[in-house]
């Protein structure tokens, strides 16, 4: 493809052999210095996508543009996550290893002062949070004037996060001209807006269906009560022998709860969600990689970023509020073309998401009942004390209700006023009085 030898050397010691049909299609594009709207199933090889002909091109332009010793940022990524900036900075390290570049990355819950002092000396290429960014761009840590090639990685999940005010503020502060790519696993209409917004004349990629899930893994649906999905969990892990699990729970105190009732089975265990220090959830990843631990338990905040080669097992533990993110949380295993199997725990509480899901990706599960575990089959003793409490409802169940309960009452209201019948006018009510 015409790449620089030193570029070429870092992707063979990578382990890449051939190019993806998201790479084969958006490099070329990408070179041509054109916008770039483009959609992948998560796992083909995005990042590579755009980060090999954005480095390949900086090299070639020579050294750094603003005519001084010190560097400015000529490549900006935006990442929704600390834990994909943190992946996709190292895959950019990787790639330009034997480069003349440097790079470097700036999230949220890193070290303000390190990341401060990389700034001041200057990097090619810097991976970013939006939030994180607009700190130091508050602070006039780091200077975006010579930014010559933007990416947003994930453009739908930055933009569900809340995100679009932090990237319209800082695409005011890119005022140079420069190239603009938008990637993302599936195309929202909110994605779209956007796109009319920051990108003029794009080209469009779409390598796989939208919203379409990997052909290469098995996907399963298991129907059981929730007070013992717990249960069948662990039985499943434990009568299969899994040994690499990454388990999606519904919210940190359900995470919290789930990895503790793991362990109490034997299970080694690791947790990573929004309430741990990035440092523990570096750990536990690592842990997770080395094999010390048989499951992650995660949150959402984990769907997206995580690089786990030959990750074979996924479940959901919770069906996710949105369906969208069933897409990526499945799309951790069956990467690059290897197998992998999804499983989800589905107790009658959840068929509302189940039926999103199966609307959204266009297919219909079959609801596998595990021996043992049918829901008219009276509860083990263990449970006795438990189900004498009611169940405390997740916050997907709560706003699902919540969300309902509003379309009724404004439904209720449209109908209340079309019923309405016409008053009288506060000057015709004054005159009555006086009368």
């Amino acid at each position: 493809m015409g790449f620089s030898e030193g570029l070429l050397k870092a992707v063979k010691e990578c382990g890449y052999q051939t190019v993806t049909p998201i790479q084969q299609q958006a490099i070329p594009v990408i070179r041509t210095g054109v916008d770039l709207l483009a959609s992948a199933q998560t796992g083909t090889g995005k990042t590579a996508a755009f980060a090999l002909p954005i480095l390949d091109m900086l090299e070639k332009a020579g050294g750094n543009e603003n005519n001084s010793s010190q560097r400015t940022v000529r490549a900006l990524i935006l990442t929704p996550s600390r834990e994909l900036a943190a992946q996709v900075a190292k895959n950019i390290s990787d790639y330009s290893q034997y480069l003349s570049l440097n790079s470097g990355v700036v999230y949220g819950g890193g070290k303000m002062p390190s990341q401060t002092k990389m700034l001041k000396q200057g990097v090619d290429v810097l991976v970013a949070t939006p939030g994180r960014l607009l700190e130091h761009l508050t602070l006039r840590n780091v200077d975006l004037s010579h930014v010559k090639h933007v990416v947003l990685d994930e453009a739908d999940r930055m933009l569900d996060m809340g995100f679009l005010k932090d990237i319209e503020r800082l695409f005011t502060v890119i005022k140079q001209r420069h190239q603009t790519l938008m990637f993302s696993a599936t195309f929202s209409n909110k994605v779209k807006t956007l796109a009319k917004q920051i990108l003029t004349t794009p080209k469009t990629i779409e390598v796989a269906r939208q919203n379409s899930t990997s052909g290469k893994v098995k996907q399963s649906v298991y129907w059981v009560s929730e007070i013992r999905k717990r249960e069948l969990l662990s039985e499943i892990i434990g009568v299969n022998n899994w040994q690499q699990v990454l388990v999606f729970a519904g919210t940190k105190e359900s995470a919290d709860l789930l990895a503790k009732e793991l362990k109490l089975d034997g299970i080694k265990t690791a947790l990573c969600h929004g309430d741990k220090s990035q440092g523990a959830r570096n750990q536990a990843l690592e842990k997770f990689k080395n094999g010390s631990v048989r499951v992650l338990v995660a949150t959402d905040v984990a769907a997206r970023g995580l690089d786990i080669e030959d990750l074979p097992y996924v479940v959901n533990f919770h069906l996710p509020y949105l369906a969208e993110d069933y897409v990526h949380r499945i799309g951790r295993t069956g990467r690059a073309g290897k197998t992998g199997t999804a499983i989800s725990l589905v107790s009658p509480k959840d068929e509302q998401f189940l039926e999103n899901i199966e609307q959204l990706i266009e297919r219909k599960f079959e609801r596998i009942v595990a021996p043992g575990y049918e829901l008219e089959r009276p509860l083990p003793a263990q449970y006795k004390d438990e189900v004498e409490k009611p169940l405390k409802k997740s916050r997907y169940h709560a706003t699902q209700e919540k969300n309902q309960a509003l379309a009724k009452k404004k439904s209720d209201n449209a109908s209340s006023r079309k019923k309405k019948p016409q008053t009288t006018t506060k000057y015709n009510s004054k005159i009555k009085k006086k009368r």
